[in-house]
């Protein structure tokens, strides 16, 4: 695929995820994964969640690195400075948004899956709990949208002093359905990568 097209996908995707992750903040709801930790330290702590979300992916990169290569990885890390980024500047610039919290779910839901699905299906991811499924999917041949969907799950568990057993339940609703869009439309971003490099590799080598 055209490296402009994917970047503008990987664009849209995480500008959808940042969206639905702006969603859930402002109706006291939160996500799994690092997105989650990043939300629940945001609540503790002064911090922002940009801030917040690009340091505990850091750990990760270390995973990215050595098992899934140097390209997939550098791509990793400017999409997850990217959300964080846009994260930062949708504060400013929208308000807080509170709905019902059922609606609320399902539509940050929605975003994150379609929004994520975008990034990861375009030879990128969102770094933590991401890089850990297309690891394991890679690996083992396990749907990286279950191995997203159970981690969130327990992440969320975690969460639940902080927001109730109702929006604990409407939380893990939300992580359902984005789990469930990005593990029915799941693509290798490792492969698609890999052909893209080969490609571009006998391009070069064309006299």
């Amino acid at each position: 695929m055209n490296i402009t097209k994917k970047l503008i996908l990987v664009l849209i995707g995480l500008v959808l995820t940042s969206l639905g992750i702006k969603l859930l903040s402002d109706n006291n709801l939160t996500f799994g994964g690092t997105a989650g930790i990043a939300t629940i330290l945001s609540y503790l702590t002064t911090f922002s969640w940009g801030s917040l979300f690009f340091v505990v992916n850091l750990p990760f990169f270390i995973i990215s690195i050595q098992e899934l290569g140097k390209w997939f990885t550098i791509s990793s890390l400017l999409s997850i400075t990217g959300i964080s980024l846009i994260r930062e500047w949708f504060d400013i610039i929208i308000p807080v948004f509170e709905i019902n919290t059922i609606i609320a779910a399902i539509i940050a839901g929605l975003l994150i899956g379609v929004g994520v699905t975008f990034v990861l299906n375009n030879g990128s991811s969102l770094g933590g709990i991401h890089i850990l499924g297309l690891y394991i999917d890679k690996k083992f041949g396990i749907n990286r949208g279950l191995v997203l969907f159970v981690c969130d799950s327990v992440i969320i568990l975690f969460a639940l002093a902080l927001v109730g057993w109702e929006r604990a339940i409407l939380s893990i609703f939300c992580i359902f359905i984005a789990s469930t869009i990005i593990g029915r439309y799941k693509k290798s971003p490792i492969k698609e990568m890999d052909r893209d490099q080969e490609e571009s590799f006998e391009n070069s080598h064309v006299s």
